[in-house]
C-alpha cells in the first residue's frame, strides 16, 4: 500500500438492513469518558511498519497524538515526515529487524503491498518474507502482542458465501499466485506463531475491500472500467472499508488489547442495484465458465494483471461481520456508500481493463467491464498474441 492517508474526523455509521447509508452522532472511536483511563494500565511502546507511506503512515500519526500509547517507533525502509515518532530505518525482510524493536511492547505489521499489477513472485516474497520475519523478530525482542494486517480476501468468495461471514467462518482462498494467496500465507504464519513463538499474542485484522486515497487494488480497477462485470446467476453483494475506518480499528485494537482474528468494514452491505446507481455504471452478465475461462487465458498471455480467481472478489458476494470489535465497542465511520463515493471520486481520468490501466482511447471500444471487458476486446488480445510471437 502507498497511499498516502489523511485523517478525518467523522460520525459512526451504524446502519444496517435499509437503513446502511444512514449515519448517527456515535462517534467511531470510544469517548474519552469512555475508555480506560491511562493511569490505571501501563501505556504501550507500539513500533508500525510500513510507517513512511499508505496505511501505516496513518496509523503512525494516529497513535502518535493518542494519549493512550507512550510513545511510537516507525520502521521502514526510509524515513517518513510524520513528526513526534522515533523513526528506525529497516527493512521488514531484513532478519536485523530484531534489534530495532528493543523496548517495543507491540508490533503492528502493514508494510504488505495489495498492487494488482504487481510481479506476482517479488509481490509474494515481500509479503510472505516480511510477515516471517517480523514475526519471528517480534518473538527474538521478547515483544508480548503482533497485530497483523490481511484482508477479508483470506475466507474466498464464492455464489454460496453467507452473507455476511462470520469472523469465524472458514478461510476459503486459495494458495495461489493471487493477492489472497499472499495474505492466506501470511495468516498460516500467524496459526503456526504460538506454537513457534509461545508467550507472544497474535492478532489478524482484516478489512473489506479498502476504499480512500491512493489505494490501488482489484476492486478499485473494477470500478475504472466502461461497465460492471456480473456472472450469471448469482448477485453480488457489495462491502467495503475506508482506510480512516481500518486505522481506528487498529488504534482501538492497539490500544484496548482486542486479540483474535477481527474483520473490519462499513455495516451491511450494498446490492448491485444500489452499486450501479450510485457509480453511474452499468453492468454486463456472462456465464461463469467463460468468465472465468477466458479471463485465466487472457492473463497466460499477459493481457491481465491478476490470475481468473481473483475475478471472484468482484463478481461473488464477500461480506464480512465485524462482531468482535463492534461487541467491543467500535464502530466504522463510513458507511458502504460514503466508502464507494470515495472510490469514485479517485478513479477520475483512470480506465482499466481487466484489471490493467490503459489509455482513454482504449477504453472506448470496450463494451465489458472488469476482466471480462478483455473478452470482447479484440484489438488487445490481437495485440498480445502479435506481442507473443515476437
Amino acid at each position: 500500500m502507498t497511499a498516502t492517508l489523511s485523517r478525518e474526523t467523522r460520525t459512526v455509521t451504524n446502519a444496517r438492513g435499509s437503513d446502511r447509508h444512514e449515519r448517527s452522532d456515535t462517534p467511531s472511536k470510544l469517548g474519552d469518558a469512555d475508555l480506560p483511563d491511562p493511569l490505571d494500565k501501563p501505556r504501550p511502546v507500539v513500533a508500525i511498519t510500513g510507517a513512511a507511506r499508505g496505511i501505516g503512515q496513518a496509523l503512525t500519526r494516529a497513535l502518535a497524538e493518542s494519549s493512550q500509547v507512550k510513545k511510537v517507533v516507525a520502521i521502514d525502509d526510509h524515513r517518513g515526515d510524520s513528526n513526534g515518532v522515533t523513526w528506525r530505518v529497516a527493512d521488514v525482510r531484513d532478519p536485523a529487524l530484531a534489534g530495532r524493536l528493543a523496548g517495543v511492547d507491540v508490533v503492528v505489521h502493514a508494510d504488505i503491498d495489495l498492487t494488482p499489477d504487481a510481479d506476482a513472485r517479488k509481490r509474494r516474497a515481500f509479503n510472505v518474507r516480511g510477515a516471517q520475519t517480523v514475526l519471528t523478530s517480534a518473538a527474538a525482542a521478547r515483544i508480548s502482542r503482533m497485530v497483523l494486517v490481511t484482508s477479508a480476501m483470506v475466507y474466498g468468495a464464492g455464489p454460496d458465501n453467507p452473507v455476511p461471514l462470520p469472523e469465524r467462518a472458514p478461510l476459503a482462498a486459495q494458495v495461489d499466485s493471487s493477492v489472497a494467496g499472499d495474505m492466506l500465507e501470511i495468516e498460516q504464519l500467524a496459526r503456526r506463531s504460538p506454537r513457534t513463538n509461545p508467550g507472544m499474542g497474535v492478532t489478524v485484522v482484516r478489512p473489506a475491500a479498502l476504499a480512500g486515497e491512493g489505494i490501488d487494488t482489484l476492486v478499485t480497477r473494477h470500478f475504472e472500467a466502461p461497465r460492471l462485470l456480473t456472472v450469471k446467476g448469482c448477485v453480488p453483494r457489495w462491502q467495503f472499508c475506508h482506510v480512516d475506518d481500518l486505522v481506528s480499528a487498529l488504534e482501538f485494537t492497539v490500544v484496548n488489547g482486542i486479540e483474535g482474528e477481527l474483520a473490519v468494514g462499513s455495516e451491511g452491505w450494498l446490492e448491485q442495484e444500489e452499486v450501479e446507481r450510485i457509480s453511474g455504471l452499468k453492468s454486463i452478465e456472462l456465464p461463469a465458465r467463460l468468465t472465468f475461462g477466458t479471463a485465466q487465458r487472457l492473463h497466460q498471455m499477459g493481457v491481465t494483471p491478476a490470475p481468473a480467481i481473483d475475478l471472484r472478489y468482484v463478481a461473488y458476494p464477500l461480506v464480512v461481520d465485524g462482531a468482535t470489535l463492534r461487541d467491543a465497542g467500535w464502530r466504522p465511520a463510513y458507511s458502504n456508500a460514503d466508502a464507494l463515493s470515495v472510490l469514485l471520486g479517485q478513479r477520475r481520468g483512470r480506465h482499466a481493463v481487466a484489471g490493467r490501466r490503459i489509455a482513454r482511447k482504449e477504453a472506448t471500444i470496450t463494451v465489458a467491464g472488469a476482466t471480462v471487458a478483455a473478452i470482447g476486446t479484440a484489438a488487445i488480445v490481437r495485440r498480445a498474441r502479435r506481442r507473443q510471437k515476437s
